[in-house]
């Protein structure tokens, strides 16, 4: 069966990256969720997309110069006025503490790619071991160079390369980088792409899939899961082709 990531949670109707985003994937039929990590001023691991505040929340600034406590002060529903109460900006411990509670999946997206976080990749797997998590996350980057380091640290960790440009040989950049997966934007994988990948024991998640008949195609390609903003679509995708 394809799996159904909720991306950001359900980022198409949720605040991102929120635990009631997260915990509305749940409610929507979502096999998974995924998520992104920065790094603070103080060296926590915090849940957010961008580099910076701005856009997510009622703040400004990059996400490595506050403190912890500096960036719990912020809103990141403000775009959502009136239909949520205050939601804080989740460490990845707190989502690990709520994820206790179920089997979901979880792709950890590290945003390392512009700012390099010192010692990013030792803590998140740090966090990981401590919540004997490893069976259920996988560890995704458009730092490739980072992923070939956690294989390094820690091969029974899965890992994902994340890629938006067109490759002849999609699986030749996870063999490169010991990555047990592919995660291309959708708009570039083809579905003899998705089936040569597939058969050289890759795994396949595009990202952000949003549009059903989009859905229903790679849903077809028996992709192992597609990552979309709106769970609840593609659940309802998945249970009307009865695959």
């Amino acid at each position: 069966m394809v799996d159904i990531i909720g991306h950001r949670g359900a980022a198409g109707t949720y605040p991102e990256n929120t635990m009631v985003s997260f915990m509305a994937c749940e409610k929507l039929g979502a096999d998974g969720i995924e998520l992104d990590v920065h790094l603070t001023k103080d060296g926590e691991i915090v849940v957010i997309h961008d580099e910076t505040i701005n856009r997510t929340t009622n703040g400004k600034g990059f996400v490595k110069d506050f403190t912890l406590a500096e960036i719990k002060q912020f809103d990141a529903s403000y775009k959502f006025k009136g239909q949520f109460s205050n939601c804080v900006i989740p460490t990845l411990r707190e989502v690990f503490e709520w994820a206790k509670g179920n089997t979901f999946s979880i792709n950890v997206e590290l945003k390392n790619d512009k700012i390099e976080y010192h010692g990013l990749e030792e803590r998140v797997i740090n966090l990981i071991r401590s919540f004997e998590m490893e069976k259920r996350i996988v560890l995704s980057s458009f730092n490739h160079k980072s992923m070939l380091k956690f294989y390094l640290m820690a091969p029974d960790i899965e890992t994902a390369v994340l890629y938006n440009k067109r490759k002849k040989e999609p699986w030749k950049i996870a063999e490169d980088n010991k990555a047990k997966a592919i995660h291309p934007n959708y708009r570039i994988i083809t579905d003899g792409l998705i089936k040569q990948t597939l058969d050289k024991n890759i795994a396949v998640r595009p990202y952000t899939v949003n549009d059903p008949s989009v859905m229903k195609r790679l849903i077809m390609d028996n992709c192992t899961a597609i990552i979309t903003d709106y769970p609840e679509v593609a659940f309802q995708v998945r249970e009307s082709l009865k695959v």
